[in-house]
């Protein structure tokens, strides 16, 4: 019973956990979030222009994803980074087709690298919000 109590908890901790963005590692061995533009497609799907730096050093590390969340951490799109952008800092990837359903209007991008995961600055978007110091959204008309 102990154990099952005990289970419980670190599942409902682990479920409950929401992403704190006023505390992240500002160290480039981390994958740094630096700008994003949202863009609302007209089947209402959307497009992220996402930019990170990150100080890569070849394959053995570097950054190799961003991902777009929900305030409750599900996962609504990921863009997998393929290789080292060693010499293009920061860099910007695109990705199409992220279905947000329209009750979420603000989402959290943040990237990661193959050795320390995510960590780095994270960015908080209002998606009812034209802009704001570090992003642009573009609705469909």
């Amino acid at each position: 019973m102990k154990r099952l109590l005990l289970l419980s908890m670190l599942t409902f901790k682990v479920f409950t956990a929401e992403l704190d963005l006023n505390t992240y590692s500002t160290d480039l061995k981390f994958a740094q979030v630096t700008h994003v533009v949202a863009t609302q497609q007209s089947d209402s799907s959307w497009c992220f222009s996402t930019s990170v730096r990150h100080n890569d050093q070849g394959w053995k590390h570097y950054a190799n994803a961003w991902s777009i969340e929900d305030l409750q951490g599900n996962q609504l799109g990921y863009r997998r980074l393929g290789h080292p952008h060693d010499n293009e800092q920061p860099f910007t990837r695109n990705q199409c087709n992220i279905s947000i359903p329209p009750n979420i209007s603000k989402v959290i991008v943040q990237a990661k690298c193959n050795n320390h995961g995510y960590g780095g600055k994270a960015i908080l978007i209002d998606l009812n919000k034209a802009k704001d110091e570090n992003y642009i959204v573009r609705k469909a008309i």
